[in-house]
């Protein structure tokens, strides 16, 4: 199975559209929020089954603020986390989600790509396909792979 994870695009879907030609095939589509009012587009565009929820810009939207879903074996937990304190690091993050018997949390926000294996749960955020804030300022993404014994591998990309 293989996982495309995303997050603050902020209505510029060009860069999405872009990675989706680079990664295809796919299984699944994940966006962590601020989409801006493109739900439709990013769905019908994902063609396979799109989680998505709305961010701290997603003033009008009717996107759950949290999901929770099966990838292959693990119990996946998805918000945007502003209300996690993520800007501060994600400790608060990861507590929250081994409290709701998660494995991997997936949220966005920062705009800054991490993925945080420690622990008991994995934290993954996609940073920003629109505006990056790491150093550098590439616009990045989240490819999470499902190996035949069902472990999941992730990997931070870049356009």
């Amino acid at each position: 199975m293989r996982v495309l994870i995303i997050s603050d695009t902020h209505r510029q879907n060009a860069n999405y559209l872009k990675v989706l030609e680079q990664v295809r095939p796919i299984d699944m589509v994940v966006h962590c929020g601020d989409v801006e009012g493109s739900e439709y587009m990013i769905c019908e565009s994902a063609g396979c089954q799109v989680e998505m929820v709305t961010g701290n810009n997603d003033f009008f939207s009717d996107l759950p603020r949290e999901r929770e879903f099966q990838i292959g074996n693990y119990h996946v937990w998805l918000t945007h986390g502003h209300n996690y304190h993520v800007s501060m690091g994600c400790q608060i993050i990861k507590e929250e989600a081994l409290a709701r018997g998660a494995d991997i949390v997936m949220y966005g926000h920062t705009h800054r790509p991490l993925i945080d294996m420690s622990g008991k749960v994995i934290a993954i955020n996609p940073g920003s396909l629109s505006y990056p804030r790491q150093e550098g300022k590439r616009p990045s993404y989240i490819i999470m792979e499902l190996d035949d014994e069902n472990k999941a591998q992730f990997t931070i990309n870049y356009l």
